[in-house]
C-alpha cells in the first residue's frame, strides 16, 4: 500500500531536498527500509548499527510516536502519513503557575490599565490574569533569533520579571533574524542590547540580567528564583542542562527550535507530563543533524515560533488554555505544513521515569555524551591548521580537499579546487579519492569533518585523512582576506 513519509527539515538533505516521499509498505519497518532502498544515504543518519533507530529520531504515524509503543513493527493501512522527526518536540487546560496569593498582593495602577486594556477586556485574562502577568518571573535563556520576539512579547505583556541569560555579543550576521538587536548593537553584549529594548518598550518591568555561559555550577541558582524557564539556545549541551535543571526545580521549560524552514515548540513540565529527555534521550553526534548556525534559517521563522513560545509562557502564567505540554508543534513554513503530535512521558527516563538516574545537574563532556569521544584503541583524527593547508596550497602540493557543507554555505565561502560530497555519500564515492594523496575535509567549524572522516574509515577507506581545524571560520582570514582570495 501506498504511504506519505514527511522528512523533517533536518534529514531533508539525505533525499535530495524532498518535504515528503511516497512508498509502498506494510509497516513502519518496510516504508523506512523502501526509503533507505531509495536514499542509501538516510540509513546512517536515522539507524544505529543492526538498524536501530537512533535515539534522538522519533517517527510518527498519523501523528502518533510510535517509538514507545510498536516501534517499527507498527502496522500501516493505506492512506497513513509517516513522519520522520529528529531533534533540533492533547494537553489538558493549564492551571496557572501563578499562586492567588501572590496575584492578590498585586495591583494594577491608571496607566497600566490604560497599557494593558486589550487584555483587560478578554474574559479569560481580565484583570486578574494581568496581574498574574504582573508578578510573574520569566527567565529567558538565549537572545539570539528566539529570544528577541519573546522578550519583546513578554514586555509588551507586562511580564513584572524578564531575566535574560546571554554570554555572547552582537555581530553583523546576528541583524537578518534577531530583531532586538540594531546595526548600533555589533559588538555589543546581547544582553545591554536586549535590556535596552525591553526598557524601550516597558520601563516598569524588572530587568535581570545575566552576562554568562550557563554551567552545571551556575545554572541552578539562576534558575531556581523563576518560574518558568523558556529555552531558545541553539546548542545540544545548554537544552539538556536546562531540562535537568527544570526538572530537578520543579519548573515548566517553554522549549523552541529552527532550523532553515522548520520550528518545533512544546511545554515540558515533568510534573504532569514528559521532559525534554523523555522526547529525546540523546543528543545526535555533532555534524550529523546541522545546527540552525550552520544550515541557517528565513528570517520570519523565528518570529514565528519565539511568538508561540511567549503565548505558551502566557498560558502557563494566566492559566487555562491549551497547553503544549505533552504535545509538539510542528510548523514547516516553506511547505505550509503544520503538525501537533504527542509527546509521552518515557517510563525509563533517567530523569523524570520510575526509577531516575540523574539526581543533580551535572555537566558532562559533550562528545563523549554523543559517542564522539576517542576510545584508546581508536585512531585519532588528525587535524591540520588553516595556515597550513594554506601554504601546502600556495606550494601546489597534491592535496585533495572535500567539502561536506550545505550548498548554501557553499555558496558564501567556497574553495574551488574543492570536491563537494556530502556525509551521507562518502562511503560509495570513495573511489573518486586517490588514497596516495593526502585527502583535507572541510566544513564549517571543523566538526562534520571529523564526522567525514570517522564514517570513511567505517566504510574501508585507508588513504592519509586529515580535518581542517576551526573549519571554513577559521580558515577564511587567513586563506580568503588577501587579493585574488578563493572567494
Amino acid at each position: 500500500m501506498q504511504i506519505t513519509v514527511y522528512i523533517s527539515a533536518t534529514l531533508r538533505t539525505f533525499v535530495n531536498r524532498k518535504a515528503k516521499v511516497e512508498v509502498q509498505g506494510n509497516s513502519v519497518r518496510d516504508v523506512l527500509q523502501q526509503l533507505q532502498d531509495e536514499y542509501p544515504d538516510i540509513k546512517k543518519a536515522i539507524f544505529e548499527e543492526e538498524n536501530k533507530l537512533r535515539p534522538f529520531v522519533n517517527v510518527y504515524v498519523n501523528d502518533e510516536n510510535i517509538v514507545q509503543r510498536d516501534g517499527l513493527d507498527t502496522l500501516l493501512q493505506e492512506g497513513d502519513s509517516v513522519l520522520i522527526l529528529p531533534a533540533i518536540a492533547g494537553g489538558a487546560p493549564v492551571e496557572s503557575v501563578i499562586s492567588d496569593e501572590r496575584r492578590k498582593e498585586v495591583s494594577l495602577d491608571d496607566s497600566e490599565i490604560e497599557r494593558f486594556n486589550k487584555h483587560l477586556m478578554l474574559r479569560d485574562i481580565g484583570v486578574k490574569g494581568q496581574k498574574r502577568i504582573k508578578a510573574a518571573k520569566v527567565l529567558v535563556i538565549g537572545l539570539g533569533a528566539l529570544g528577541a520576539p519573546v522578550v519583546q512579547y513578554l514586555a509588551a505583556a507586562g511580564v513584572g520579571t524578564i531575566g535574560i541569560v546571554d554570554f555572547d555579543e552582537v555581530t553583523l550576521g546576528n541583524l537578518q533574524s534577531q530583531v532586538i538587536h540594531g546595526t548600533r548593537d555589533v559588538h555589543r553584549p546581547k544582553t545591554a542590547s536586549a535590556k535596552d529594548a525591553i526598557r524601550a518598550i516597558y520601563p516598569k518591568i524588572k530587568i535581570e540580567e545575566y552576562k554568562v555561559k550557563l554551567e552545571a555550577d551556575n545554572i541552578t541558582e539562576i534558575i531556581e528564583d523563576y518560574d518558568i524557564v523558556v529555552d531558545c539556545t541553539d546548542n545540544y549541551k545548554a537544552r539538556y542542562l536546562i531540562n535537568d535543571a527544570c526538572v530537578l526545580l520543579g519548573k515548566p521549560e517553554v522549549f523552541g527550535a529552527i532550523y532553515q524552514f522548520e520550528g518545533q515548540v512544546s511545554v515540558f513540565d515533568a510534573k504532569t507530563g514528559p521532559c525534554f529527555r523523555c522526547q529525546f534521550p540523546a543528543p545526535p553526534p555533532a555534524g550529523l543533524v546541522p545546527t540552525c548556525a550552520e544550515g541557517g534559517a528565513i528570517s520570519t521563522l523565528p518570529g514565528i515560533i519565539g511568538s508561540t513560545q511567549a503565548n505558551e509562557v502566557l498560558k502557563l502564567i494566566i492559566g487555562g488554555g491549551e497547553s503544549l505540554n505533552g504535545k509538539m508543534l510542528v510548523f514547516d513554513s516553506w511547505n505550509l505544513h503544520t503538525s501537533i503530535l504527542p509527546v509521552h512521558k518515557n517510563p525509563k527516563c533517567p530523569i523524570c521515569g520510575r526509577t531516575p538516574s540523574i539526581y543533580q545537574v551535572e555537566d558532562f563532556n559533550y562528545e563523549e555524551f554523543c559517542g564522539l569521544q576517542q576510545n584508546e584503541d581508536e585512531i585519532p583524527v588528525e587535524g591540520i591548521e588553516a595556515e597550513e593547508l594554506a601554504a601546502r596550497i600556495e606550494r601546489k602540493e597534491p592535496l585533495t580537499i572535500i567539502d561536506v557543507r550545505e550548498p548554501h554555505e557553499r555558496a558564501i565561502h567556497r574553495f574551488p579546487s574543492a570536491i563537494a560530497i556530502p556525509i551521507g555519500q562518502l562511503a560509495r564515492r570513495q573511489k573518486e579519492l586517490d588514497p596516495d594523496v593526502d585527502t583535507i575535509f572541510i566544513c564549517r567549524e571543523g566538526k562534520r569533518s571529523i564526522l567525514a572522516i570517522n564514517t570513511l574509515r567505517e566504510a574501508g577507506y585507508k588513504g592519509p585523512m586529515y580535518n581542517l581545524k576551526g573549519g571554513i571560520e577559521a580558515a577564511q582570514n587567513i586563506i580568503f582576506s588577501h587579493e585574488g582570495a578563493w572567494l
